[in-house]
């Protein structure tokens, strides 16, 4: 199969991950995120032979995770776009839901639509409830449409009820598409569900980004192959799976998460390989941290989300960011408090201790107390102490009246407090108890808060995996492709037919089989999912249906148990269930998975006993100083144990072993910490 590249696009760091498939050899290397972020990507594989000895001409296959859509939609840099839907329902864009942010805010400022009004245009035509052509396409007044649409960059067409009868939207594709030279992108297409404000601003915003994303992946492919690369490109989806360069292209919604998505990738297949099913992932880097829930083995996902006020309806890791990574800005606000994030110092100029910046920062305060070593370097870049000290004791320790190692320690402080509330609002506030789960931290500066971040949360086992800092990169030579496909159906429960259902699940896996070829991809599996909710609910829960339907069988004893298992789960979520009350089935849903081949983690090292680096002071905020141990990752032999506190040195990240912490190394070279002061919870 040749070389496979997996390349994640930090704030401050682009990470490369290199696996060879016939020597097993796994490779991986940082350098700084430039701007545009494809600079970087091509950087990067022009080094690959001279770092790694690699040709071009030995990659097969390059899969990548972009924030290119998600920058597009925050910095209104997308195509100049119209909109055609029917008659009488041009402003559902604008008008939208009566939700928003502060209930009682009367100045509250919405941003602008993706579309203004004087591109968004009406079309006489009208599909009922059930599907059926109440109005015909007005193709006369559509013909009249055409000049007023040269000058746009993209089109979105969004008609009501076509999730049912897509028909007249397939016939404005076909009319427009002989005189204009435009993507056109049909809600048919995108999103075939009920609900049009969330089906109108998702195909808009689909059609927004279709050409901005399209220009970035054709110039990546066109330059990749420029380098002597001839490999198949892939892209990460919002959805945690793969999917092809060209596809990818054609549906830019689905990439609004593709950034974050890739680390949870790679933490299920760690997980997997460690044989943990419930785990918190922790993805610290140098911008943000990102934080999401495994249960049972499986992604939690969603379905609706709103990026920078706009609302999108695709599925999508449930994923919770927060500006907290290595290059956060500490700060003092008006009142005197000393505040952390969420502005960052990115890769230019970096924090203080690179040599350019002026701001001190997460990765500064981890310098100054000793945890991170002053010889080391960082994606390249040497680390000065001196200049670390300086800005703490200038902006923090001096306004606070304070030592510098004091300001250190709280700068880590309000970082771990807000990193502690990001995973509240994916555990307790969602009905999962914290202390049930395992916390995996990666990036490159989640190992160096995990255990006390653990501490924070009760939790009593952390497990940092080999490649914790390039993890995301990892996470996506790991991932799988995957397609979801959804239909509509509304319809009250008593009312399904149960023989029906596995006729509509046929249908939408077999529209799923055609996005899912890949030479890599080893064997395909497919969920059946059915959402449900009470009759007058504004919201539904998704439930997952036995392998059986694919066979055809689905019986109204089963439909009965499905209905039971909704009553069961809402009340678990929400502490009541409404079981006289009756209940609708909302949409039909398929999550199509095509497995691929594996990358294989390097082996602990051979070493028969525990040797350290070296020792040095490490600042605690209850210890005080400690003179720890230093151990270099890649000597810890297989089943190596040791007791905190501890540093532990990697290539690409850092661990710190708290006093009261058991660490040991897992025979897939994860390393396992396990607290003794926390009572277990079984």
């Amino acid at each position: 199969m040749g070389v496979q590249v997996g390349i994640d696009v930090g704030g401050t760091f682009t990470d490369f991950v290199l696996f060879d498939s016939n020597s097993k050899r796994l490779e991986f290397f940082k350098i700084p995120t430039t701007h545009p972020p494809e600079e970087g990507v091509l950087l990067g594989l022009k080094q690959l032979e001279e770092r790694l000895g690699i040709p071009p001409k030995k990659i097969r296959r390059v899969v990548h995770g972009t924030t290119v859509a998600t920058n597009a939609l925050l910095e209104h840099r997308w195509a100049k776009t119209a909109l055609i839907t029917t008659e009488g329902f041009r402003d559902v864009l604008e008008i939208g839901r009566q939700d928003r942010p502060v209930l009682y805010d009367l100045d509250v400022e919405r941003p602008e639509p993706l579309v203004p009004r004087t591109r968004r245009f009406e079309v006489p035509e009208r599909i009922d409830a059930q599907g059926q052509i109440i109005r015909p396409l007005d193709e006369p007044l559509l013909r009249a449409l055409i000049p007023k649409l040269k000058g746009v960059e993209a089109i979105a067409v969004c008609f009501l009820f076509s999730y049912l009868n897509p028909t007249h939207e397939r016939r404005v594709k076909t009319l427009l598409e002989r005189e204009l030279d435009l993507p056109i992108t049909l809600s048919s297409e995108i999103l075939p569900e009920y609900r049009e404000y969330e089906r109108t601003s998702t195909t808009v915003m689909s059609a927004a980004l279709r050409p901005v994303v399209g220009r970035y992946l054709e110039r990546l492919a066109q330059k990749i192959f420029r380098l002597g690369i001839e490999a198949t490109l892939e892209i990460m989806q919002s959805n945690g799976g793969l999917v092809g360069a060209e596809i990818a292209a054609q549906h830019a919604e689905r990439l609004l998460y593709s950034g974050p998505a890739g680390g949870v990738a790679g933490a299920q297949f760690i997980a997997k390989l460690s044989g943990f099913k419930n785990v918190i992932t922790l993805d610290m880097g140098g911008t943000s941290c990102d934080v999401a829930l495994i249960t049972a083995g499986r992604l939690l996902k969603r379905v609706e989300s709103e990026l920078a006020g706009y609302r999108v309806r695709v599925p999508r890791v449930n994923v919770h960011s927060i500006g907290a990574g290595g290059g956060s800005i500490a700060w003092i606000d008006p009142g005197g408090a000393l505040r952390v994030g969420p502005k960052s110092a990115g890769s230019a100029p970096g924090p203080a201790c690179y040599g350019l910046g002026e701001e001190p920062t997460v990765t500064d305060a981890h310098l100054v107390l000793g945890r991170l070593d002053p010889q080391s370097a960082l994606g390249g870049r040497k680390l000065d102490l001196a200049r670390a000290r300086r800005v703490i004791q200038q902006k923090i320790a001096a306004p606070l009246k304070m030592s510098v190692e004091e300001a250190a320690l709280g700068i880590l402080e309000i970082a771990d407090a807000h990193m502690e509330r990001a995973v509240r609002v994916i555990t307790v506030e969602q009905g999962y108890d914290p202390r049930d789960y395992t916390l995996l931290a990666f990036g490159g500066a989640g190992p160096l808060h995990a255990a006390t971040l653990a501490q924070r949360l009760r939790v009593r086992r952390v497990l940092i995996p080999a490649a914790a800092g390039v993890l995301s990169a990892l996470g996506l030579l790991a991932a799988d492709l995957t397609e979801d496909r959804v239909q509509s159906l509304l319809r009250p429960t008593a009312e399904v037919d149960p023989a029906e259902l596995p006729k509509i699940f046929k249908q939408l896996r077999q529209q799923a089989e055609k996005s899912l070829k890949s030479p890599f991809v080893t064997t395909a599996l497919y969920h059946p999912w059915v959402e449900l909710r009470y009759r007058g609910q504004a919201y539904e829960l998704a439930l997952d249906l036995p392998a059986s339907i694919w066979n055809g069988i689905f019986s109204p004893a089963e439909l009965t148990q499905l209905e039971e298992r909704f009553h069961r789960e809402h009340q678990r979520l929400y502490g009541y269930a409404l079981r006289e009350h009756p209940t609708e089935i909302v949409s039909l849903r398929v999550e199509a998975l095509a497995k691929t081949h594996k990358p294989e983690l390097p082996q602990p090292s051979r070493h028969k006993h525990i040797k350290e680096r070296g020792r040095r002071p490490v600042h605690f905020a209850n210890e005080g100083v400690r003179e720890c141990p230093i151990f270099a990752r890649e000597s810890l032999p297989a089943n190596a144990q040791f007791t905190g506190p501890a540093i532990v040195e990697g290539r690409e990240s850092t661990v710190l072993v708290p006093a009261g912490w058991q660490a040991h190394l897992d025979e897939f070279g994860g390393l396992f910490l396990e607290s003794q002061g926390l009572l277990h919870r079984s």
